[in-house]
């Protein structure tokens, strides 16, 4: 999903998944490590740090990660894979930590309140700033339409025909934002234990700044999700009768009605269904979880040419969205409450989506991760 409407002619809503840069747009520092590919000859390096190293102790909060090797993308029997998915691409992936859970309202407000930091979904709109990355000559939305919001979920009334149609269930949200994250009446009061949404990856980077931590790549989060339980559909196997019992999400038709067989119909909180192998929670439905990685649309193919292993891959040096040539986005992975059997399934562990950097909508979140040269001894 990206941030960028237009209203009867006006950009207000453009291509509903993709609002560029409708607010102040701080250009972030990234360095090479999250921006490039990296092919490497494994056999070339130190070995695979699979065991957590005994001088390091476990960050609270967090989980050791065990280093593997395993294939990343779609698995042959996934009938529900998509193109984006596909080849699957042999990778090895170092240690690391991860937090158990994803990143709480309590948490964030921590860091709002030690820093004083402004979310994207808080800030005034630069009409100046927008105009640059939307077609040229769209003329300036009035005011009143101009002003801080973010991305909020409706139901649909009756069957929708088109499902590829986001705007039928997406709405811009004047007011809505991490303390408010279905509209400006809603409140995250008493739900500390949430996941916290509406943060874009600009928020997200900014909290791993103050924490110490980063958003872990694509690699990193499928390694971790699967806890060694590789070649299946999803993180329990290939039943996806058990889908009501291990995750958040939604089932019945899409959008219109959720039987809420799960327990819940928007967000839990964490730690409501069962963790995987490694202790980590939601890691499949209730909130899509931010990753480094560009979202490029033909990363699978070009790395399956390569010639030897993959070696801690960073994703894509650059980011594709064939649909939207203004597109800049990052993967997001683990998929929502929102995700459908009847829609993407997105609950699988290799589905992946692109969501542009600015973007905040009430069904992301994030969850951290540690090298072992974050930690302390």
């Amino acid at each position: 999903m990206k941030r960028h409407y237009v209203i009867q002619g006006i950009v207000c809503l453009y291509l509903i998944g993709s609002f560029l840069s409708c607010k102040e747009n701080k250009t972030l520092k990234t360095s090479k490590k999250e921006t490039a590919t990296k092919e490497v000859n494994e056999e070339a390096l130190t070995p695979l740090l699979v065991d957590q190293p005994d001088i390091l102790e476990t960050p609270k909060g967090m989980v050791w990660v065990p280093g593997g090797q395993f294939q990343q993308g779609a698995v042959p029997q996934d009938n529900m894979a998509m193109a984006h998915e596909k080849p699957a691409v042999k990778v090895s992936v170092d240690g690391f930590f991860m937090d158990i859970t994803e990143v709480t309202n309590q948490q964030f407000r921590q860091f709002v309140t030690e820093t004083g930091y402004v979310t994207v979904a808080e800030r005034v709109i630069d009409w100046e700033e927008l105009k640059k990355q939307v077609p040229e000559g769209t003329e300036k939305p009035h005011d009143s339409i101009l002003q801080p919001g973010a991305l909020t979920f409706k139901k649909a009334k009756s069957t929708l025909p088109n499902l590829y149609d986001f705007s039928q269930w997406w709405k811009w949200t004047i007011g809505a934002n991490w303390r408010h994250p279905n509209g400006p009446e809603s409140s995250i009061k008493g739900k500390d234990n949430y996941p916290v949404v509406q943060v874009s990856y600009e928020d997200a980077m900014a909290y791993c700044e103050w924490a110490g931590r980063r958003l872990p790549t694509e690699a990193e989060w499928e390694l971790a999700a699967r806890a060694g339980n590789y070649g299946t559909t999803y993180l329990w196997g290939d039943d996806a009768s058990e889908l009501s019992k291990k995750a958040n999400t939604w089932e019945g038709e899409f959008p219109v009605k959720n039987t809420v067989i799960d327990g819940y119909e928007l967000r839990a909180p964490v730690k409501s269904y069962p963790p995987n192998a490694y202790g980590l929670y939601d890691m499949a439905g209730n909130v899509w979880e931010w990753t480094s990685d560009w979202y490029n649309t033909n990363y699978y193919k070009e790395m399956a040419t390569a010639t030897s292993g993959l070696r801690n891959p960073l994703g894509s040096a650059s980011p594709f969205t064939p649909n939207n040539p203004y597109a800049r986005e990052k993967i997001i992975k683990g998929g929502s409450f929102l995700c459908s059997d009847s829609y993407c399934a997105s609950y699988r562990v290799s589905a992946r989506m692109g969501s542009s950097m600015d973007s905040s909508l009430e069904h992301t979140g994030f969850r951290t991760v540690a090298s072992i040269d974050m930690v302390k001894n």
